[in-house]
C-alpha cells in the first residue's frame, strides 16, 4: 500500500490496514496458506541495508503525505525497536496493535516461529498471523507498550507496519499535512491552536476514535481510521441515503484488508461528512457489510470509517488521547485562502 503514491483509480483491491484485537491462539494456532511462520533465507544485514533504502531513497514525503488529486495521503511514523531504527510505520488509528513486516524481524534478527502466533482481525476477515516478541518500542522520547508484534504481509509500499493505538492512551499526536511532520508527546492538557477546529471523541473497546458526524443529514458514527487509504461506510448508512434519495450512481467495488481477504462493495456519490463545522467532501465513499463492522457490532446503525482520501485533505490533524480531542485545521484557516480540495469550511 503506497504512502501517497496511488491513485484514487487504483483503489480496488488495496490493502486497509484497520486492525482490531488480537487473541492468542496458543499453542494450536497455525498460519493459514501463504502466511510464512518463520524468517525468509535473506541475511539480517541484507535486509537492513533494504529497509534503510527505503527510508532514504523514497521520492515522496518522509512522514506524512498530503492526499491530492492523483494521490490518497499517508501518515508515517519513525519508529525504533530495540534500539534499531527507525522503521517507518504507519499510523493506524483503527489497529488496536502495533504490527511489522517480515523484513523488520528479519533486520531486528529475532526468528517468527518462537513467540505463539495470534489472531489477528482485519477489515475484510481474520488471519493467524505469525508473532515477534521485543523489549521496547519507542517513537522519539515516548516508550509505547508492543512486547508483541504480528506479522502482516509486505503489502505497503514502503512502509515496515502499523503502529496501533496501544500505549497511546496518555498521548497527543500532532500531524502537519503541510510540513511533513509528526510529532508523537505525552499530553499536557494543551489547549487548540489558533484555526483549530476541537470536536470530542470516544473510545469503542478502549482504542477506537469514534466522533458524531452527520452525513447529508443522517446521524452517523464516525472512526477516524489514520490505517485505511479510503472511506469506508455499512449498509445501515446506504440505506439512509437512499431512504432520502441521496445515493445515486452506483459502482461496484472490492476492498482488501491487512489479511488480504477481499470483500465486495459499493461506490455512492455520498453527501459531505460533517465533522463539526467542517465538511468532507468525497464522492467516492465504499459501502460494504464488512467483517469489521460486525466485529464491532455496527451493522444496524449508520457507520463510516473516514480514511486518508478525506483526512489527508486537512491542514493539520491533532489527536489528543488524553483529553479525547481532536483538532482540526483546513488549508483554508491556515491559508486564509481558499479550502484544500473536498474539503469545504
Amino acid at each position: 500500500m503506497s504512502g501517497g503514491a496511488r491513485t484514487r483509480s487504483l483503489r480496488r483491491g488495496l490493502p486497509l490496514l484497520c486492525l482490531s484485537l488480537l487473541g492468542s491462539t496458543g499453542a494450536l494456532g497455525t498460519a493459514p496458506t501463504g502466511v510464512s511462520t518463520s524468517a525468509p533465507p535473506t541475511p539480517a544485514a541484507d535486509a537492513a541495508d533494504q529497509l534503510a533504502d527505503i527510508m532514504v531513497e523514497a521520492q515522496e514525503p518522509r512522514f506524512v503525505a498530503p492526499t491530492r488529486r492523483d494521490q490518497i495521503g499517508r501518515i508515517w511514523a519513525p519508529v525504533m525497536i530495540n534500539g534499531h531504527g527507525p522503521f517507518r510505520l504507519v499510523l493506524d488509528t483503527g489497529a488496536s496493535h502495533s504490527a511489522v513486516t517480515s523484513m523488520v524481524a528479519l533486520a531486528l534478527g529475532i526468528p517468527t516461529d518462537k513467540a505463539p502466533p495470534v489472531l489477528m482481525r482485519g477489515v475484510t476477515g481474520a488471519a493467524t498471523v505469525p508473532t515477534i516478541q521485543v523489549s521496547t518500542l519507542s517513537v522519539g522520547d515516548v516508550a509505547v507498550d508492543a512486547p508483541l508484534l504480528p506479522i502482516v504481509p509486505d503489502a505497503m509500499g514502503g512502509a515496515e507496519g502499523v503502529l496501533g493505538s496501544e500505549g497511546l492512551v496518555n498521548k497527543r499526536i500532532f500531524i502537519d499535512f503541510r510540513h511533513d511532520k509528526i510529532t508523537i508527546t505525552y499530553s499536557r492538557d494543551e489547549k487548540p491552536g489558533r484555526d483549530f477546529v476541537r470536536i470530542p471523541f470516544h473510545m469503542i473497546r478502549g482504542q477506537l476514535i469514534v466522533v458524531q458526524a452527520f452525513v447529508g443529514g443522517v446521524a452517523t458514527k464516525a472512526i477516524i481510521d489514520t490505517g485505511g487509504q479510503t472511506t469506508i461506510a455499512n449498509l445501515a448508512l446506504r440505506d439512509a441515503l437512499e431512504r432520502s434519495r441521496q445515493g445515486h450512481r452506483v459502482r461496484a467495488d472490492e476492498i482488501m484488508g491487512a489479511t488480504l481477504a477481499v470483500e465486495k462493495g459499493e461506490i455512492f456519490d455520498t453527501p459531505a461528512i460533517e465533522l463539526g463545522s467542517i465538511r468532507m467532501v468525497d464522492g467516492g465513499v465504499t459501502f460494504a457489510n464488512l467483517y469489521i463492522f460486525k466485529q464491532w457490532k455496527l451493522v444496524n446503525e449508520p457507520a463510516i470509517l473516514i480514511g486518508m482520501d478525506a483526512l489527508g485533505m486537512l491542514d493539520t490533524l491533532v489527536i489528543d488521547y488524553h483529553q479525547h480531542d481532536l483538532e482540526l485545521r483546513t488549508q483554508r484557516s491556515a491559508r486564509g485562502s481558499s479550502t484544500g480540495e473536498g474539503m469545504k469550511w
